[in-house]
Formats: structure tokens, sequence, C-alpha cells
């Protein structure tokens, strides 16, 4: 049985990949940062644990809750206040840094141990195409529009730091997956994806087998070339 652990899994892209992953067959632990939330993921059949990525102290009780783990999907991510250059300040990038990329770190480092137990560690994180320089650069794209400072830097550096934790943890599958513009209460229901289409790639890599792909980035059609 395969046990794995995903954050911010209480609603939308993380609550779906839950049910999914429920489905496939793994013995899945729902994080969120309020358990008293989490009524939808635990019927699914998911087993609920408390989880502030933000908070070490939050993350190293949670992961001292599970018996062990094969696979962790760090999914919880913010988009921030910040929505142009002249609501720009130092505050404000640092509170989304903090929750989408240091608490990546805050999790995967506090689970090595359990995930170097693992006969197939995986780890996906949730990145996006915002985080993608080609695609905010290229006319046409949905990425192009978005005019978010913190959320497109934060996005990036999941997709570097997914690299390079790939090359550091040889043994394991690390990958980014991008949801796409997927319709969830994080963009105003406004993508043109559904949730299930929005975790195409994320099941997809968590599912890796041992000799599956490691350091890269992943949409629903594969793979995308940096």
């Amino acid at each position: 049985m395969t046990t794995t652990l995903i954050t911010g899994a209480n609603r939308s892209l993380g609550l779906e990949t839950t049910r999914r992953l429920v489905e496939a067959g793994h013995t899945v632990y729902a994080g969120m940062r309020d358990p008293a939330a989490g009524d939808a993921a635990r019927a699914l059949g998911a087993h609920v644990v408390a989880i502030d990525v933000t908070d070490q102290a939050s993350v190293d009780a949670a992961i001292a809750s599970l018996p062990e783990l094969d696979v962790l999907v760090n999914n919880a991510g913010i988009l921030g206040t910040s929505f142009g250059v002249d609501d720009l300040d130092a505050a404000a990038i640092a509170h989304v840094l903090d929750t989408n990329v240091t608490g990546i770190v805050r999790v995967t480092q506090a689970a090595l141990p359990l995930l170097r137990a693992s006969s197939n560690p995986v780890v996906v994180n949730v990145a996006s195409g915002v985080g993608f320089a080609r695609w905010l650069s290229t006319p046409g794209r949905d990425e192009y529009p978005v005019p978010a400072i913190p959320y497109a830097a934060s996005k990036g550096a999941v997709i570097a730091l997914t690299v390079q934790y790939a090359k550091n943890l040889p043994t394991f599958r690390v990958n980014a997956s991008d949801p796409g513009y997927t319709a969830t209460e994080f963009n105003g229901f406004g993508g043109h994806q559904t949730v299930t289409e929005g975790t195409d790639a994320t099941v997809a890599l968590a599912t890796l087998g041992a000799d599956g792909p490691t350091g890269e980035f992943h949409d629903r059609t594969g793979r995308i070339e940096y």
C-alpha cells in the first residue's frame, strides 16, 4: 500500500488529488491547516492531518503522526495580495514565498527520513505555468496576461527547487506539475479546465514507478521542455 501526504487538501485541486489517489489505492493523509474543514476529505476515505506549512512545529507534528510515507504532494499555496507593481512591497512577496516556496522546503525536509525509508519515494511539487518565463512572455498563452509578481516568482522558484531536489536525491522521483488554468476558488472559477483536468499532471507524477522521470516539469499533456 502506498502512503501519501497531500498538503492543502481540504478543497479544490488538493481535494481532487485526494479523491483520485484514494481511488488509485493510496492511503492518503489529507493535510490542511484546520482539520474542522476536512469533512469532504474524510468522506473520500482520507485521514485528515493538521499541517500549516508556514509553521515548523505544525509541520514536524504532522510528519511525526505518519506511520510511513511514500509520496509527498506539496500542493498548499496562496495567491497573495499583490497583483501588480503599485500594490507590491517586501512584506507582500515575503508572505507568498514563505507559503509557496519555504513551505515546500519545511515539509520536504521534515519528511525526508520517512521518504528515504520507502522503496519508491516520490515528491510532487505543484507549480504553475505562471512560474514559467517562456509562457509568461508568450502572447496568447493563458499565463501571459498575469501581472502578479509574487505568485509568478514563487512558482518559478518551485520549478527551480524541484530540479535541485531531484539532483540531490537521485533515488527519488521529484517533479513539478502545472495544473493549468483550472476553474477553482483560487481564480474565481474563471479557468477553462475542470479540477479533474487540473490534477492530471499531479496524479500522473504521484503514481510514478521507480523508473519514472525526475527533475521534470509536466502539465496534463506531458513533459514541458525547459
